[in-house]
């Protein structure tokens, strides 16, 4: 379980996160919305250790992970996936998840090795067709598709075996078909693995079929949580960022 109690991070005098508070079931899906300039990416930010907050506590499974590094709040079991997808370009699927896990069991000396290990090969194969790009291990990142590459990306934060995954706008800048190829592959993945699974996300029809909760922020404040129709239906979310045309279709 992750739990968050009145979150405060301040910026040159905004408060860009204001008094939040959530709690996030293991094993649950969660889309984040709101405007821009809501405070999701400085929420984001908080969860995974990019930045420190001003006061209040996050706790994962009953510890404070506040004031931790980055690296050991992987270590504790939060791992994240950025808009842009962070991958090797020069490298195939294949040899960027084998580095990835030779990094992660402490086997750097191994890196770039002709003869990984079995347990290495094992748990990359794994992580690859956890997110359907076993097909593609031979092909180099940079020629994959932007939604194949966010899934590459994905599959980098699956090494860390997280037990919360954070998912920062999984499907932007792609076109409507791979969009919802990607998302779909997001569920999967969460009902196969039954990790904690938090994504932020501008696409409402998406939100609204795949989430089944949501949290919307405003101003750094939480302003509604709930199910989708809840949220669909919520007089303040509707008039702070939905408009008509989603309750409209509720």
């Amino acid at each position: 379980m992750l739990e968050i109690t009145n979150l405060v991070k301040s910026f040159g005098g905004v408060r860009a996160t204001d008094d939040v508070t959530m709690t996030f079931e293991a094993g649950s899906l969660t889309a984040i919305i709101g405007p821009n300039g809501a405070g999701k990416s400085t929420f984001f930010n908080l969860l995974s250790g990019a930045f420190r907050p001003d006061s209040g506590d996050i706790r994962l499974d009953g510890q404070s992970i506040v004031g931790l590094g980055i690296g050991e709040i992987v270590r504790r079991g939060i791992g994240r996936a950025f808009q842009v997808a962070s991958i090797f370009p020069s490298l195939t699927v294949e040899e960027t998840m084998l580095a990835a896990v030779s990094a992660h069991h402490g086997h750097a000396s191994r890196l770039g090795s002709r003869f990984p290990l079995a347990s290495t090969r094992s748990h990359a194969a794994h992580c690859i067709e956890m997110v359907g790009l076993t097909a593609k291990r031979d092909t180099l990142s940079a020629n994959l598709s932007h939604g194949d590459q966010k899934l590459l990306d994905i599959a980098l934060a699956l090494v860390l075996e997280p037990k919360v995954l954070l998912l920062d706008e999984p499907t932007a800048g792609m076109g409507p078909e791979e969009r919802w190829r990607v998302i779909e592959k997001v569920r999967e993945l969460w009902e196969r693995q039954k990790i904690t699974v938090v994504f932020i996300e501008h696409d409402m029809d998406i939100v609204f079929k795949i989430a089944p909760s949501i949290r919307v922020l405003s101003y750094g404040r939480v302003l509604a949580q709930g199910s989708p129709q809840e949220i669909r239906t919520n007089p303040a979310v509707i008039e702070a960022y939905l408009g008509t045309e989603h309750e409209a279709a509720a």
